[in-house]
């Protein structure tokens, strides 16, 4: 694949500095000019102002100028202007005003992390000692961005501009609704959902296995309980582990652990997903908040103002 990874994501929100603090709280480190970096990713997440909360940019990471000038070419078909511009290619999705950059990188590698000895039936792996995810003490830190959610008026289209225009591949869709699309071998970088407005649903945030989803949430609402929203379960499309939180702006923000990794494009068939299927295999069903934001009717009639 041309595109190789989620490099970043700009939200804008009307208050920088409350929403910051917020991700700063999840695991992200500051790193100035609204930018947050991850501990494998560098700097994935820019806060800036907006009056409404959206997802404002996307940079993907391609191998070569020459994935570039493919992504032009297919734009131009889909109608798209783009503007290259040395080492990037920009585009705007019409109906959510989302800027995509594409951006000649290099590919990232993550070294990779210990799995802790686990028993099971007949299985006795681990003798003598706790589990080490219950003695683990320091503060969750996510090791990359996995992907963001955009909600658009548009589905048809904004799906086209992500996968016909700019390249993304589909792992799966949820009938009428959805696309899981990736830039890179995770089952989905973004997700492209039907809504009666454009906005950002959430963010999603790798983290080194389940017990890390668990305790960087238990810390996020040990002192803010209003900061849960779903969790913990599991997807079936991407098969990941999640759990759910709210920042200050109504974004919510997602930890998650081990997702479907598509090494070879044809070994992998996309399914169209209906129902509960569609959103998890597993875990508490999700509340109608998840499903529809409460803010929505405000973000239509532009009189949002940030959820406390």
């Amino acid at each position: 694949m041309a595109l190789h990874r989620l490099a970043s994501i700009t939200m804008g929100v009307p208050d920088v500095a409350e929403t910051a603090a917020y991700y700063a709280d999840f695991g992200l480190t500051p790193d100035g000019d609204g930018w947050f970096t991850t501990l494998d990713g560098g700097r994935q997440l820019r806060i800036v102002p907006a009056p409404t909360r959206r997802l404002v940019e996307v940079r993907v990471g391609v191998d070569t100028p020459d994935d570039l000038a493919g992504a032009a070419s297919r734009l131009r078909r889909l109608d798209i202007e783009s503007v290259s511009d040395g080492p990037t290619l920009t585009a705007y999705d019409r109906a959510t005003a989302v800027r995509a950059v594409l951006e000649v990188a290099p590919r990232v590698t993550q070294a990779p992390v210990a799995v802790p000895l686990c028993n099971g039936p007949g299985r006795p792996d681990r003798t003598g000692a706790r589990a080490a995810g219950v003695l683990r003490t320091g503060r969750v830190r996510p090791r990359k961005l996995g992907h963001a959610v955009v909600g658009t008026t548009d589905f048809d289209g904004t799906a086209s501009f992500f996968r016909d225009g700019l390249g993304f591949k589909a792992s799966d869709y949820i009938k009428d609704h959805g696309a899981f699309l990736r830039c890179s071998t995770d089952h989905h970088n973004i997700l492209v959902l039907a809504a009666p407005v454009a906005f950002l649903h959430h963010s999603s945030w790798q983290v080194d296995d389940i017990d890390e989803v668990g305790r960087g949430a238990a810390a996020m609402l040990e002192d803010h309980p209003e900061r849960h929203i779903w969790g913990l379960g599991r997807h079936h499309a991407g098969s990941n582990f999640f759990w759910y939180l709210k920042d200050p702006a109504g974004n919510f923000s997602e930890y998650y652990s081990d997702m479907d990794c598509i090494v070879d494009d044809q070994l992998w068939t996309p399914e169209v997903l209906e129902g509960a299927k569609g959103l998890f295999n597993w875990g508490p069903p999700p509340p109608p908040s998840f499903l529809a934001p409460e803010d929505l009717a405000a973000l239509m009639t532009g009189t949002h103002s940030e959820s406390r």
